[in-house]
């Protein structure tokens, strides 16, 4: 019997699970972050703590595994990845593969082992992976690296941004000023102006919320800044999806994150698609609704060269971590 196991380690979690061939869950652990740039030695850990629960629950020991893959929060670069090799490595088992957590959460949503993803909810990442294996990976790391203001802070900004250009007359008026003023506690633009100005409060992440909102209503300054975002995250998919030789290719490409899952988000979505349409016209772009950690697994299972049925791939996807695993 052949036994896989899936790690999804974020910045606040660690997600691990063992599955056998046909897909059933026979253990599963959790810990807290997994993010070697918030704290190597922690995220060590918690991998490892995660892994033994999961190799426990499942009444196996790490020879018995099949092939392990893990989906790591942080492994963005070359240097990251000369860091996280030999740690996991060091977890020992022997056979196993690392990737950016954005592929697991790619793998989690297509029937394919290749595609691309775009991530954007507290912040932003995209990723592709071709039918080579090839895999590249673009943001993360915020505008001054070369993304856009997307995900949820940047999000914020652009609405409050806004509401100040209307108010000193360098932008149009937009509904987002009365939207905003009610968001923050404020009557008048100018008080809020000087107490964002002078560190006295800080733009709530929340105003993404109320950029979709104006948007929604119809305001045309809202409505031009998703569009504006939506052909920037497109640009940078498309731009993975040209430099893997993907553009004539049948693939999905996968939205993962709260601002693109969002029941208001088409406005945003649509203007990716519209980019999408021309620039790689056989994708498909498809919201994630499995856990990122079925798409772990699914890995393991592809790099071990499984046929995974689609039963078997339904299963997984089927799957939550709250689940309580059979025994």
């Amino acid at each position: 019997m052949s036994l896989y196991l899936g790690v999804d380690a974020g910045g606040s979690k660690t997600h691990a699970v063992i599955c056998d061939e046909q897909g059933n869950i026979r253990g599963k652990g959790a810990s807290g972050n997994g993010n070697h740039q918030i704290h190597l030695e922690h995220a060590a850990r918690n991998i490892e703590e995660a892994c033994n629960a999961a190799l426990q629950q499942a009444g196996v020991v790490k020879e018995d595994i099949t092939y392990a893959y893990f989906g790591l929060a942080g492994a963005d670069r070359e240097a990251d990845y000369e860091i996280l090799r030999p740690m996991i490595k060091g977890l020992g088992y022997p056979r196993h593969d690392i990737a950016c957590d954005t592929i697991i959460g790619m793998r989690a949503g297509t029937s394919r082992p290749y595609g691309a993803a775009l991530i954007c909810g507290t912040g932003f990442n995209s990723a592709a992976r071709n039918q080579a294996g090839e895999e590249l990976q673009y943001g993360g790391f915020g505008f001054l690296y070369g993304d856009g203001h997307a995900g949820g802070s940047g999000f914020a900004t652009l609405a409050f941004r806004a509401v100040i250009r209307a108010w000193d007359e360098r932008g149009p008026a937009t509904l987002l000023t009365s939207l905003v003023l009610e968001q923050m506690g404020y009557s008048e633009v100018e008080p809020m102006y000087e107490d964002v100005l002078y560190g006295k409060i800080s733009v709530p992440p929340t105003l993404v919320k109320t950029l979709f909102q104006a948007a929604e209503a119809g305001d045309e300054v809202a409505t031009r800044i998703l569009e504006i975002e939506g052909e920037e995250l497109a640009n940078a998919v498309c731009t993975l999806i040209r430099r893997l030789d993907m553009s004539t290719d049948a693939f999905d490409i996968v939205y993962i994150g709260s601002v693109l899952n969002r029941p208001n988000s088409s406005i945003l979505t649509d203007a990716i698609e519209r980019v999408v349409a021309v620039q790689a016209p056989q994708a498909t772009c498809v919201k994630l609704t499995s856990d990122p950690v079925s798409g772990a697994l699914l890995c393991a299972m592809d790099m071990d060269g499984a046929a995974i049925d689609p039963d078997t791939e339904a299963k997984l996807k089927a799957f939550t971590f709250e689940e309580v695993t059979a025994s």
